[in-house]
């Protein structure tokens, strides 16, 4: 199998970080890894941590909250509100990290899944932070990791899904 690359573009003080990878798999099937839990649990997050689903609503004004848990124990939980989920083609959302020490840095995240000749898919995802200083905040937590590993996790789910 071929390692793919994740291209994370992230412009000096924009607010914003674009996110783009391909994968050979059609789009209704990368969007259902996106919105089927028994899937998304199966992919996102680093291969060290283990996720709970404690809300998954993928749907219109729907809710999600989930927690990572490293193997010494620490939890890190996340959440966020669906403002649209338009099967195949996107998923309108916020995220939030519940650590921080205020609450309120919340993120836009917008899902593209764009079809690609040869039954592949490029999914196109766009964070706009409220400030260039949240933005670079996310950077620096080793968010380039959890991306890599999460997407090279779903390259293999859909991979095995299609055999």
């Amino acid at each position: 199998m071929i390692k793919k690359l994740t291209e994370i573009t992230a412009e000096p003080g924009k607010q914003e970080i674009i996110i783009e990878r391909e994968f050979d798999a059609p789009r209704e099937l990368v969007f259902k890894a996106f919105t089927d839990p028994k899937l998304y649990i199966q992919w996102l997050g680093l291969r060290r941590l283990t996720m709970r689903l404690e809300k998954f609503e993928p749907r219109n004004g729907g809710s999600w909250r989930y927690i990572s848990k490293d193997p010494e124990g620490n939890e890190f939980a996340f959440h966020g509100v669906n403002h649209e989920v338009l099967s195949p083609e996107r998923i309108i959302g916020t995220f939030e990290f519940e650590g921080l020490p205020e609450k309120g840095h919340v993120v836009l995240q917008t899902a593209r899944f764009e079809e690609l000749p040869g039954n592949r898919t490029k999914l196109v995802s766009q964070s706009v932070f409220q400030s260039v200083a949240d933005r670079d905040g996310m950077l620096q937590s080793g968010m380039e990791e959890g991306v890599n590993d999460s997407y090279d996790r779903l390259d293999e789910l859909m991979e095995k899904m299609q055999k």
